[in-house]
């Protein structure tokens, strides 16, 4: 569809564009991105005809752009600025039917029924058909940038050139509108040129993405391509951090903090109660957090932290509702808690902090074998009563995304370790347990002070979790086993 063989041009004889090459698919949402006085504007200008190139060449549909009309040009390509005006006064459908001039032959041009639904059409498309007959001056500037949208899409054009389309829009808006843009590339062959300055939404929307720095193409590709953090922090000279949206391939930026912004916490004891029903750390400030959790599994940012005792015979069609609902009933936020459940009596608790060179940990076990598990046995097996081994370790320290899952590990080898040395078997196996079916686990960080990038068993902090994960379960099993003994 677009073609640019070795582009360069500027104003006033300043070189801003230097030699870029690209092309552009029929049907694609191609973003160009780059930090501000990197050329995005101008190559934009030089796309859409308004700036001649000083060098190389622009072909739509392997024909020049300096071969089109303005006319011609106008039937093949719309364009979205980034800073659109009404230079007279109009209400909102006269603004969009200014968008039908290209298509009108006749030297006193008609309006006819095709031009009527082109401009409903538009208006319907980008939600501003309910102030058809208001004054487009009378708009708040994320309304007239719909409007301005309506009027180029009311070409009903081949290409579509946007400058930050989403200016002035608020988050719901970028939403839908990006959205609808997607499905049109999709639904009617439209192609999409868009100017970005947030990378997160051109990551989640455009198939393919260029990134300029001074002038020239940095980097070009998908958006995971692309977007690599190295070339990220050095185009635009910022503390970037790669990550991954949630439920997408797509790549998320987000900056660093800088040092010394978070409140400094030290998550300890005394954010503790143990009651009968449940179990409660309460921290000042959000801790990161990767558990398996009944409320607010993965990784997340938490507050509070739940460990609710219900009894052996607990039966609920939605565990997770009424989960959320128990943590509603004590004054608390679902919203920044992570909840589990046990079975097991809490007074059976076992609590730990240790002290290593340069962070602690503080680790909290409720343990019980009413349901112990081999789980390398693949035996059939009744489903047993909720979380009958809770564990939760709260690490004050800085945790790498790769410690974060190794603590996952440690900790579950040393509490296998710990029902091995109390002789602890699977009743449908009578092999040695390595757990029970319902047991979930809890690691939190506060993300502050030394940096700990490993938490394997050879590692500061993996021996720290070891230890101490062994030393709860065992006194948790201790006291299990004796309830058990007296009952």
């Amino acid at each position: 569809m677009i073609r640019i063989h070795g582009l360069s041009g500027g104003y006033n004889g300043k070189e801003i564009v230097k030699d870029v090459q690209f092309s552009v698919r029929e049907g694609e949402f191609f973003g160009i991105l780059g930090p501000n006085g990197s050329g995005k504007t101008t190559l934009m200008k030089m796309l859409s005809g308004v700036l001649p190139s000083t060098g190389g060449e622009i072909l739509i549909k392997g024909k020049p752009v300096t071969a089109y009309s303005r006319k011609e040009l106008a039937k093949r390509m719309a364009v979205l600025p980034q800073l659109s005006a009404s230079a007279f006064d109009m209400t909102v459908r006269e603004a969009v039917s200014i968008g039908r001039y290209s298509h009108q032959t006749a030297w006193f041009p008609s309006w006819s029924e095709e031009d009527e639904q082109a401009v409903t059409l538009a208006m319907q498309d980008t939600g501003v058909e309910p102030y058809a007959e208001r004054q487009v001056q009378s708009l708040s500037g994320g309304e007239q940038q719909r409007v301005f949208l309506a009027q180029a899409l009311a070409q009903n054009p081949d290409i579509l050139l946007l400058d930050e389309p989403t200016n002035h829009l608020d988050i719901a808006f970028q939403q839908s509108l990006l959205s609808r843009l997607k499905s049109w590339t999709k639904d009617r062959g439209l192609t999409i040129v868009s100017i970005f300055h947030d990378l997160n939404m051109a990551s989640l929307y455009c198939d393919r993405v260029l990134l300029m720095n001074n002038g020239r193409i940095s980097e070009s590709g998908t958006p995971y391509e692309a977007l690599q953090e190295p070339v990220l922090k050095q185009v635009y000279s910022a503390d970037i951090k790669r990550h991954y949206h949630p439920s997408h391939q797509s790549p998320q930026v987000i900056l660093n903090s800088p040092p010394g912004l978070e409140n400094t916490i030290l998550i300890s004891e005394n954010m503790l109660s143990c009651e009968s029903t449940h179990i409660l750390l309460q921290s000042p400030v959000p801790l990161k957090t990767l558990s398996s959790a009944v409320v607010h599994a993965g990784f997340g940012w938490y507050t509070t932290f739940v460990n609710r005792h219900v009894d052996l015979n607990y039966h609920s069609e939605d565990v997770q509702m009424d989960l959320v609902r128990y943590i509603q009933a004590q004054g608390l936020d679902p919203n920044e808690t992570v909840g589990m459940m046990t079975a097991v009596k809490l007074a059976d608790v076992a609590v730990k902090t240790s002290y290593h060179e340069g962070f602690s940990i503080l680790t909290v076990v409720t343990a019980g074998t009413g349901n112990a598990a081999d789980a390398s046995a693949g035996a059939d097996r009744l489903s047993g009563s909720p979380g009958t081994i809770n564990t939760w370790i709260f690490v004050n320290g800085r945790l790498s995304d790769e410690a974060f899952i190794q603590a996952v590990i440690t900790a579950s080898e040393s509490k296998t370790r710990a029902l091995a040395d109390r002789g602890i078997t699977d009743p449908y196996t009578h092999t040695p347990a390595t757990g029970t079916t319902t047991d979930s686990i809890l690691i939190a960080a506060a993300q502050q002070g030394k940096s700990l990038q490993y938490a394997g068993p050879a590692a500061e902090l993996g021996q720290a979790i070891g230890k101490s994960v062994y030393d709860c379960t065992l006194q948790s099993l201790d006291r299990y086993l004796e309830r058990k003994r007296n009952d």
